[in-house]
């Protein structure tokens, strides 16, 4: 009986179950761990139901011998059996199933099982913590599913008053999610299909149902999308409007590339030729260049290419950002507004892309600006590309929106997963 009383204890049964059996069969390569019921569980039962929670419970019969997967012993697969009860309440006469201690939340797998199992998951994509287990895919995701929904129920909202809003890519095409995020408490709070003004009036009822309040929310981070700004404008009354830096500057740096474009089409060799296979190199910062790079673009007169012009001007917006207050980050965004017109007058339709981004940077200043005014920082909602990233390798093979959202809450919502707590 050693065997028994090791595994009664590792699974801290308690007195209310015991270990019967603990057999290995060969021909399967498994464990098998026998449970059942001793008598002193009927008096610790309490009727389920809402109006009843009577104590006066007594064994009703036993359903079906059901398995649940447990973590491997030496190496080999092991699982519990066991028949278990059903209890009948004396007073109401309502029949149930009795809960067992072991149990996840995916019914399949035991509480221990489900922990390392999500322990892996969040480090890799779902069908190597799969193989490494033993299980198949669905098994996994359906206990991730379980676990992300109950975990979601019980998510507190009431404190969010700076909010982060962002599009993510499920696949090729327009294939899309919009995700918000609580700025302070770092954490992803809702995602949704599509990037229309219809995902806010989403997030505002899940907002509501998880006792948040959208007058609450003082402060929006969101791109320059028109949608986005309606959104805003009509369901988060309080709110001002921020724009985010990441965005910002992704403009900007999508008008140097295409500037790259229209100057490499150029009929001049001596501006063609240093243009070549250069995209990347003007969308890194210069210490961010390897010596091999930074010595080519020393190579290059950028006083002569529209494109080492262009590249200037963003590194000049990037610097504004450095501004601790409000008034001098104004007055370097004005004074670059200013040197960039005055540059594309100069060097005419090559720098045309410079000269609407700058004309973008204009139109939006004021919600720029907000980002000093609040004291807002928008660091989290930057990072989630790379949240995004790591969304997708582990949603592998499953990316339908469902397992985008479930895997997204589970990595970046900061949830109470309950099969993590050993209690």
């Amino acid at each position: 009986m050693i065997a028994e009383q090791v595994f009664h204890q590792l699974l801290n049964l308690g007195e209310c179950w015991e270990v019967r059996g603990v057999d290995y069969e060969a021909e399967a390569n498994r464990f098998v761990i026998v449970i059942s019921e001793t008598e002193k569980l009927w008096p610790t039962q309490a009727c389920p139901q809402p109006k009843c929670h009577h104590r006066t419970v007594t064994c009703y019969d036993h359903a079906d011998t059901r398995s649940w997967r447990h973590l491997d012993v030496f190496g080999k697969k092991s699982e519990i059996l066991c028949a278990v009860p059903r209890g009948r309440c004396a007073r109401c006469a309502h029949v149930y199933r009795v809960p067992v201690p072991w149990e996840g939340e995916g019914k399949h797998f035991t509480r221990e099982f489900e922990a390392f199992a999500l322990t892996l998951m969040r480090e890799m994509p779902v069908s190597k913590a799969g193989a490494i287990m033993g299980e198949t895919d669905p098994r996994l995701w359906r206990m991730l599913f379980a676990h992300v929904a109950k975990a979601y129920a019980a998510l507190d909202m009431s404190e969010v008053c700076w909010i982060g809003v962002d599009e993510m890519n499920c696949r090729k095409g327009h294939d899309y999610l919009t995700v918000f995020a609580d700025l302070v408490n770092k954490r992803v709070l809702f995602a949704t299909e599509g990037k229309d003004a219809a995902t806010f009036r989403a997030f505002i009822q899940a907002l509501s149902a998880h006792n948040g309040h959208p007058k609450a929310i003082t402060q929006a981070a969101i791109d320059m999308s028109a949608a986005y700004q309606k959104g805003v404008r009509e369901e988060l009354p309080n709110a001002e409007v921020v724009f985010d830096k990441f965005h910002v500057v992704a403009q900007v740096n999508g008008a140097v590339d295409a500037v790259r474009r229209l100057e490499a089409r150029s009929d001049d060799a001596a501006v063609t030729e240093p243009l070549k296979k250069s995209q990347w190199l003007w969308r890194k910062n210069p210490e961010n260049l390897t010596e091999k790079e930074a010595a080519r673009l020393e190579e290059m007169d950028l006083k002569h290419l529209a494109t080492g012009q262009a590249y200037q001007m963003r590194l000049v917006l990037q610097e504004a950002y450095a501004s601790r207050r409000v008034e001098t980050a104004r007055y370097r965004f004005e004074s670059w507004i200013n040197w960039v017109r005055v540059k594309c007058e100069r060097l005419g339709e090559v720098l045309e892309p410079m000269r609407k981004v700058a004309a973008m940077v204009e139109r939006h200043l004021e919600g720029i600006l907000a980002h000093w005014q609040a004291g807002l920082t928008t660091g989290f909602l930057e990072g989630l590309n790379s949240v995004f990233s790591a969304v997708k390798r582990k949603a592998r093979g499953y990316r339908s929106r469902e397992y985008m959202i479930a895997m997204l809450y589970f990595v970046a919502g900061k949830l109470s997963i309950p099969s993590t707590l050993f209690h």
